[in-house]
């Protein structure tokens, strides 16, 4: 029988219509479903399959055609694929036919940006595309106006990030972009340019390593570790690759200690490390890189071999910078083994030819390490001295990651000395700087030293819980205390403190809770950080948001994933992650994790609950 047409309140609440109109409205503001155009495009979207992207692309073209031109053409484009046939298109089809029509709209040079963008891994930047997609075709000064192009035909979409505005591509569209890119015989030029590129990258994060920039290289790395990657691989494929291939790895060393990739690290050197034994300058810093890795990763035989070697390396080279470091690391297997006064004789040394090198990263490690070793052995005043060295060195630099490090160093000496207000602060701080790089072995660190001032100050709930959060940490990281084992007896004391003090039954509770956390709520209990109140912080940040954002952060903090998000509200899963982006800005977060809490946190204020310890 008939089908009863839907009203236009009805036609305007479907999924694929709601779409089709907020992309439209996008180009054209004043764009609305009417009572006039409702049937051009209910019959658009159909046509479309109700295909996201193909809607996208699609209402993109309103700039230049109206509703009735719009479904005109692509009656034209699919009446070619199908040669006539009544058979609907495949939905495959039906998305490749409109990729095919946004192609042939750009522009030759829109074209070329198009496939050599799609080379990219998780995304780029500007400077990135103006380096590597200029030439053979592209004016290096065009490049801004060909992505700004390709962003208004949504083939590129614009991000904001910590370390600046960066564009992706959807992946069907990337796998559009190479498929024209492997057939236009530029592929292999194209590739080596990526990884010459981020090869550069990585010599240059590592040359601003130790000063004010160094939180921002580190950040940027992580933003573009899938970039690092491809670059790597092509790295080691290529001519002399081991060379090159090895020199990358290593100059993104602080790449690998700062992350979760620890592992892949470990890898990447080890891949060079296999491959040649010839023992040159690259091979020797690889070695004693590697070797810092296999510490990390409490795999003392692979560190104690690959140090070995590097000492060898570095002996024939006459190299006091490699020597430097191989002294500082085998100080670490010494303070391992239990051999603490080797441990301080290794880090003097270390110490020596890291300023004779004028080498401060160097320097700053081997203070903290040497603060860390006086400081067991109940040598106040040489561990204080080294630990506030290295702090006057760090700001003198105004450098982050290596005086959260010292910082963390001098809290363990002040906790030793009974001094618990100043030794937290000093936790605290570092936990900081820790949290906002990511870097799970100083989260580690830093919250073993504030479980052990905890019990120290009978707040025995408080060290319990600390306890079950490192459980989490260090699992994460792979090894308990990872490269600090000396410090074990400090956890096994505050252990066995807590359990007396609280009992059994009890300490098993908070330990568990501790470990049922999320990190980032976890941090922030441990930092001490007031849940927002309905006339604090919190109402401010409340009036930042707008009430759609408002209702996206509360489907965050119930888990949803940012397909379910756009499904729940009808909206393109590409506008969720918009709205998600701008809370996660305007509040000042960095994950999602942190919007639940806050979301959870203002939910139990406004019921007026207490929150627990």
């Amino acid at each position: 029988g008939h089908t009863p047409r839907p009203t236009l309140d009805t036609l305007k609440q479907g999924d694929a219509v709601r779409l089709f109109a907020e992309r439209a409205r996008a180009v054209l503001p004043a764009f609305a479903v009417t009572e006039d155009n409702r049937e051009v495009i209910a019959r658009i979207v159909r046509r479309l399959d109700g295909l996201p992207l193909g809607i996208e692309l699609a209402a993109v073209r309103l700039r230049a055609l109206s509703a009735q031109q719009l479904l005109d053409r692509l009656d034209d484009r699919f009446r070619l694929l199908n040669a006539g046939s009544r058979a609907e298109l495949p939905r495959h089809q039906t998305l490749r036919a409109l990729i095919d029509w946004s192609y042939a709209l750009c522009s030759d040079e829109e074209r070329l940006l198009w496939e050599r963008a799609s080379t990219f891994a998780g995304g780029l930047d500007l400077e990135a595309a103006e380096t590597i997609c200029s030439g053979r075709g592209i004016d290096r000064h065009d490049v801004v106006d060909l992505v700004i192009g390709l962003v208004d035909k949504s083939v590129l979409i614009r991000e904001d990030h910590p370390c600046g505005v960066r564009y992706r591509m959807l992946d069907t569209l990337r796998a559009y972009g190479r498929e024209r890119l492997a057939a236009s015989g530029h592929e292999d030029w194209l590739r080596e340019r990526h990884a010459r590129y981020y090869r550069d990258l990585a010599a240059r994060a590592r040359t601003d390593l130790f000063g004010p920039q160094q939180m921002r290289w580190l950040t940027r790395l992580h933003v573009e570790h899938a970039n690092l990657r491809t670059a790597l691989e092509e790295s080691f494929n290529g001519p002399d690759g081991t060379r090159t291939g090895l020199t990358m790895a290593t100059d993104l060393l602080y790449h690998w200690t700062t992350s979760y990739y620890l592992a892949e690290g470990r890898r990447w050197l080890e891949r060079g490390l296999t491959a040649t034994d010839v023992p040159d300058d690259v091979r020797a810093c690889a070695l004693w890189a590697g070797g810092w890795l296999a510490i990390i990763q409490a795999d003392k035989p692979a560190a104690t071999t690959m140090l070995h070697d590097s000492r060898r390396a570095g002996e024939q080279l006459r190299d006091q910078h490699v020597l430097g470091y191989v002294a500082l690391f085998s100080g670490m297997i010494a303070m391992w083994e239990g051999r603490t006064a080797d441990a301080i004789t290794l880090y003097e040394q270390a110490l020596a030819k890291h300023r004779a090198c004028g080498d401060p990263a160097g320097t700053a490690l081997s203070l903290i390490r040497l603060s860390l070793a006086c400081s067991y052995t109940g040598d106040t005043a040489s561990a204080v001295t080294a630990g506030e060295e290295c702090l006057a060195l760090c700001e003198s630099h105004r450098e982050s990651w290596h005086r959260a490090y010292a910082m963390m160093a001098l809290g363990v000496e002040v906790w030793r000395q009974g001094d618990l207000r100043r030794a937290t602060d000093l936790e605290q701080q570092a936990l900081v700087v820790n949290r906002s790089l990511g870097d799970s072995l100083g989260i580690g660190i830093t919250l073993e030293a504030l479980a052990w001032i905890a019990a120290s100050q009978c707040r025995h709930q408080r060290s319990a819980r600390l306890l079950g959060i490192l459980q989490t940490v260090w699992a994460s990281v792979g090894a308990p205390l990872s490269g600090y084992g000396h410090l074990a007896g400090y956890h096994d004391a505050c252990e066995e403190e807590t359990r007396k003090a609280l009992g059994e039954a009890a300490f098993g509770t908070a330990v568990r809770r501790g470990a049922r956390m999320p990190l980032d709520e976890a941090l922030a209990y441990v930092l001490q950080e007031e849940p927002p109140t309905g006339r604090g912080e919190g109402a401010e940040r409340l009036t930042r948001l707008t009430r759609r954002e408002s209702e996206i952060a509360r489907l965050v903090a119930r888990g949803l994933t940012n397909k379910e998000i756009a499904a729940s509200l009808v909206i393109s899963q590409r506008t969720a992650e918009g709205h998600i982006e701008h809370i996660l800005t305007k509040l000042g977060f960095s994950s999602r994790s942190q919007i639940a809490v806050w979301v959870g946190e203002r939910t139990r204020a406004d019921d007026k609950t207490t929150p627990g310890e």
